[in-house]
């Protein structure tokens, strides 16, 4: 297959408006739809993992770089997505794991981290130095990011060895990895200055660093357009109001920009993003927000069979899922804040989907393993009208079976849709 990275920044360059979402989930059902939706598209599918969900201690899911590898690769396979059309990506790639340690321990675990991506294959590679270490200056200074980040590049250089040479984002204009936390959504986009002065000094570092050649295969600065979700609300593209940010890196390498955040966005303004050289567009929460809304469509639909027929056994996913939450609060409790009611609420609904990191919990899963299992059979078409209504039409037609893991993947591939169409040139 084409270097569709390469390309694509070349296409960026001559005004094209194409761009590529990258799907950043480590959830089987989100990963098989998104390999479905690439499958049945003959489009390169960007999947990425981010430095505290996958890194060479296990990360929070227990994978490291050549087991995230395998794991989507196997899945690939089992779905029928040639290997080909699978771009590995890792996201924030820099000290974050370890930034209560002082720099220089932080740093080489960093290198390492990077280094064990690079070695496993992943193709693209965003490097994040931007975080401040024990015993760091508030706030970091830019060349001290700028200097670590070519740091991280030159250990990505030296893990090398075979296949194609990593291509490469910098930037950070966004909240932290795992996301933005309670706070509300950020307004302004980067100023067009802001993004002259991070490619100049982080030439000079490279430079220095010897990395002339890695410099040419950067294809992104990450910046802030504008868009940004929290809780219960999401901030939409205002595309008049980030047009100086887009006209910026018109004229110059790399000649587009990687989007963060862009989930829940509305299609037309994924369009426009694309347009205005947003060409990678990060998704990830909208999609396991999609899945937690249809198996939790599932366990009602199964509760009404339950109740036509007592025989079926009963699936508490809902009291399962929070129960694990609650018990297990390290990835929600500094994200959803207020009273006690308002946080229950929170760990369920909202946007920034808290509990996307507890599908794995050996209990939630046995109970969606359970809910799919009791599924299985074609669902009557009155139950489907009544939870998955946006699905009626395609289960009428014939080209969706009403069971279980069908009509989550197609929930799932609505906003994938919406990506790919966005995205398309």
């Amino acid at each position: 297959m084409p270097d569709r990275l390469l390309a694509l920044r070349d296409n960026q360059r001559r005004d094209r408006a194409q761009g590529i979402y990258s799907v950043c989930s480590a959830g089987p059902l989100v990963l098989r739809a998104a390999m479905a939706q690439a499958r049945d598209d003959g489009s390169p599918l960007l999947v990425e993992a981010t430095c505290n969900q996958v890194n060479q201690l296990g990360g929070y899911t227990g994978m490291t770089p050549p087991a995230f590898r395998d794991f989507a690769l196997a899945l690939a396979r089992e779905g029928g997505l040639p290997a080909d059309q699978i771009i590995l990506g890792g996201d924030h790639l820099g000290p974050s794991p370890w930034k209560a340690e002082p720099a220089p321990a932080a740093m080489e675990k960093a290198g390492a981290l990077v280094e064990a991506y690079v070695a496993a294959s992943f193709r693209k590679i965003h490097l994040d130095a931007s975080m401040r270490c024990a015993g760091d200056p508030d706030p970091l200074p830019e060349e001290v990011i700028a200097a670590r980040t070519a740091t991280l590049c030159k250990r990505a250089e030296r893990a090398h060895c075979s296949g194609p040479a990593p291509v490469y984002v910098i930037g950070t204009e966004v909240p932290a990895p795992g996301g933005a936390g309670g706070e509300e959504p950020t307004l302004r986009p980067t100023a067009p200055a802001d993004v002259e002065r991070t490619l100049e000094i982080s030439h000079a570092a490279f430079c220095r660093e010897g990395l002339e050649e890695a410099w040419e295969r950067i294809i992104a600065v990450v910046v802030q357009p504008g868009v940004e979700f929290g809780d219960f609300d999401v901030h939409p593209y205002d595309r008049a109001q980030a047009r100086r940010l887009s006209g910026a890196i018109a004229g110059r390498a790399p000649w587009m920009y990687e989007a963060h955040s862009t989930d829940y966005q509305h299609p037309r303004a994924l369009r426009q993003l694309v347009e205005d050289r947003f060409a990678i567009l990060k998704v990830g929460p909208w999609l396991s927000f999609a899945c937690r809304e249809a198996l939790f469509a599932l366990e009602d639909v199964a509760r009404e069979l339950c109740w036509a027929d007592p025989g079926r056994p009963a699936v508490p996913l809902r009291e399962t899922l929070d129960r694990a939450m609650v018990n297990n609060p390290i990835h929600w409790r500094s994200h959803h804040r207020g009273t006690a009611q308002e946080q229950a609420f929170a760990r369920r609904f909202s946007y920034s989907d808290r509990c996307r990191y507890y599908w794995t919990d050996p209990e939630v899963d046995a109970e969606v393993t359970q809910l799919l299992d009791v599924l299985r059979a074609p669902i009557p078409a009155q139950l489907v009208s009544q939870h998955f209504p946006l699905a009626l039409d395609a289960v009428l037609e014939g080209s969706l079976t009403p069971d279980g893991r069908s009509l989550v993947t197609h929930a799932i591939r609505r906003v994938l849709g919406h990506y790919a169409a966005a995205c398309r040139p």
